[in-house]
């Protein structure tokens, strides 16, 4: 097992994925590996339906299903180089809507944060449209304050984008940084490096519920809202699409059903 492990690691690492990704298709080649023999023949196309069906009886939601199917197959096809093809199709994503927070619930959520710094991640993670690994890794010279954008260095997908400055953030943003290096994180650790994902998050859900905002926010929210509220505002779906770095506008079409006026101005019958 530890042989094909490695070879997949390799593979990913040359093809230039994520952490993140690296990860994920280890961990479902592990556990598919675990019990599941490579016979390197046709054959294998049904233990993998098997496994597969595995997870879905044990209720995996259809997105881990599919992480495995693509982690197997990357297995097979591009580390074994087996020339057989896996005829399975992928599991039927759930449509799931965006939870979006109002401009009150994040100006509450904002009031509840007492720290200074931790206050300006999760405001900017709002204002910029920021993924919590964008915030993580944004050093001093991305943040370009005379043009009023944030350069996004190899966002999700290994691509650079700009986004939104706020303008709001601009004095306590020079402030927070004044003194450091451009090399340095906006956003250090007490340590001097990067923070964590999970302190992040952190702090996010410990303003979210000290605000006492029911609704199931994630850190992850603060984009949604920002792609919602642009919406909302009137831009164009297109620049929304660019800010986000959406590589297809279905991607971003998601925030339509969330902003939609014309369903909000409609009354129920029931009086």
């Amino acid at each position: 097992m530890q042989n094909y492990l490695q070879q997949v690691d390799d593979e990913l690492k040359l093809r230039h994925y994520s952490l993140k990704t690296r990860v994920s298709y280890l961990r479902c080649v592990r556990d598919y590996l675990a019990v599941c023999t490579i016979t390197k023949s046709a054959g294998d196309i049904e233990l993998i339906r098997q496994f597969l069906l595995t997870k879905y009886d044990k209720n995996y939601a259809s997105q881990t299903v599919n992480l495995y199917l693509n982690a197997i197959k990357f297995l097979y096809r591009d580390v074994l180089k087996l020339p057989f093809k896996i005829d399975i199709k992928f599991a039927k994503r759930e449509k799931r809507l965006p939870v979006v927070l109002t401009l009150a619930e994040i100006r509450l959520i904002l009031d509840n944060i007492v720290n200074n710094k931790h206050r300006l991640m999760i405001a900017i993670a709002y204002g910029a449209g920021l993924r919590v690994s964008e915030v993580q890794k944004l050093q001093i010279k991305d943040v370009l304050f005379d043009e009023m954008l944030i350069k996004v260095n190899l966002g999700k997908g290994n691509k650079d984008r700009f986004t939104l400055l706020p303008e709001k953030l601009i004095d306590e943003l020079k402030s927070l940084v004044s003194g450091k290096e451009s090399g340095d994180y906006v956003f250090d650790s007490n340590r001097g490096g990067k923070l964590s994902t999970r302190s992040l998050e952190k702090v996010f859900s410990n303003a979210l519920k000290k605000a006492n905002i029911a609704k199931d926010a994630t850190f992850h929210s603060l984009r949604h809202s920002f792609a919602t509220h642009l919406l909302e505002d009137g831009v164009d779906i297109r620049y929304v699409q660019e800010l986000l770095g959406h590589q297809n506008i279905r991607t971003t079409q998601i925030y339509t059903h969330v902003t939609n006026p014309k369903l909000k101005n409609i009354r129920s019958p029931y009086v």
